[in-house]
């Protein structure tokens, strides 16, 4: 860009706040005297002014896109979603999301909100649940009755975090549909608004009673993750929306994988292991769920080379497993290395390719990897 397009000011600005998301280089000899700006991996939208917005373009087709946010967000539920493919970019969908956000949080709202007791402690004047005899002893000279009590209630968490998640999208002012600020008002006449996060959504306890909130968290936690990546204070108040390919490519190629397994082939995702005295998080371990061997370490990569960094952590996870075969997989082909001779440890470099259907490159991608663990085919 060139350098009249952005004040330093703006610049600085979006150096500081977005560094993580967009790489900035300052006009300069090196730069011809031009902004050089360039993604660091991220999908979505930064209104860094009122006059001043970017958009962060995926070089995924947005169809798979939006097929990739289906299984990382647990979203494969909502049927509406095919009709929601039809969007022409991302900011489209994201409101047309928020407004399936919406219908399902009025229509909640005019059945009644989920309720459920809680347990409160306070001094009345009249008696109400169970008495607290040894407080009552202490208060020589007073009246009111120490009670312990339940109380109905609709200030919980399942209500609370849609409230959250309203809030965050009105501030965000990618729509401005009315329909939203009805619903967040026909939730904070009872609920408290109090901040929190995509994992939060996540290990909801559901009954016959709530189980309609267990999708709209889903929707919840997408929401949330991909918003940030900080609040800044001040009277500016939209944030970005973003999201991260690197983390969805990594969360997608997991629960495709969990839903595809055989019976007999269960899968852990980001396990804790520890190796000459330092510690690793491993992407994913397919194992035998009867004898519990491990079959393979896989690790999602979301480049588009192979370095030798990755092929000494893919190791590192495979020997701290006790297992032969590590897998490295790619959104797209690569240029393969040569194996190296006389490690124990088989690397294989696996395509679950983001340039064509899903559908298609998911059959591919398990054939490829049923072949290095098991020749019976499964798929």
């Amino acid at each position: 860009m060139p350098a009249s397009a952005l004040t330093s000011e703006l610049g600085e600005r979006l150096w500081r706040e977005y560094g993580q998301q967009i790489k900035v280089e300052f006009p300069s000899p090196k730069t011809s005297n031009n902004w050089q700006l360039t993604n660091q991996g991220y999908v979505g939208y930064i209104p860094l002014t009122e006059s001043h917005h970017f958009r962060l373009e995926s070089k995924v087709p947005l169809q798979n896109l939006f097929g990739m946010l289906e299984y990382a967000f647990d979203l494969k539920s909502f049927r509406f979603l095919d009709g929601l493919m039809t969007s022409q970019d991302l900011p489209e969908f994201y409101e047309r999301l928020a407004l399936k956000l919406t219908d399902g949080i009025l229509n909640r709202a005019r059945q009644g909100l989920y309720r459920a007791y809680l347990p409160h402690q306070a001094n009345l004047t009249a008696m109400r649940g169970r008495l607290d005899i040894a407080q009552l002893s202490r208060q020589i000279g007073q009246v009111t009755l120490p009670c312990h009590y339940d109380e109905q209630t609709a200030d919980l968490p399942d209500n609370q975090i849609l409230l959250w998640t309203l809030h965050q999208i009105l501030r965000q002012r990618m729509s401005q549909n009315p329909t939203l600020t009805r619903a967040y008002r026909a939730l904070s006449g009872t609920v408290t608004l109090i901040p929190h996060t995509a994992k939060d959504c996540e290990g909801g306890r559901y009954s016959r009673l709530n189980e309609d909130y267990r999708p709209l968290h889903a929707l919840c936690r997408f929401f949330l993750a991909s918003s940030g990546p900080q609040v800044a204070a001040g009277t500016h108040t939209m944030l970005p929306f973003l999201v991260n390919m690197s983390q969805l490519y990594e969360r997608f190629v997991a629960a495709w994988l969990k839903e595809h397994l055989p019976p007999q082939w269960q899968l852990k995702m980001q396990e804790r292991v520890n190796l000459h005295k330092s510690h690793f998080e491993i992407d994913l371990v397919l194992s035998d769920r009867h004898t519990g061997q491990t079959l393979c370490v896989l690790d999602t990569k979301y480049k588009e080379e192979v370095n030798n960094p990755d092929i000494f952590q893919i190791t590192a996870y495979a020997t701290a497993k006790h297992c032969t075969q590590a897998v490295l997989i790619y959104p797209q082909n690569i240029s393969l290395p040569q194996q190296p001779i006389g490690q124990d440890v088989q690397i294989h470099y696996l395509t679950f390719d983001l340039n064509q259907r899903l559908d298609q490159s998911g059959e591919q991608f398990w054939q490829s990897l049923e072949n290095i663990i098991n020749p019976s085919p499964f798929f």
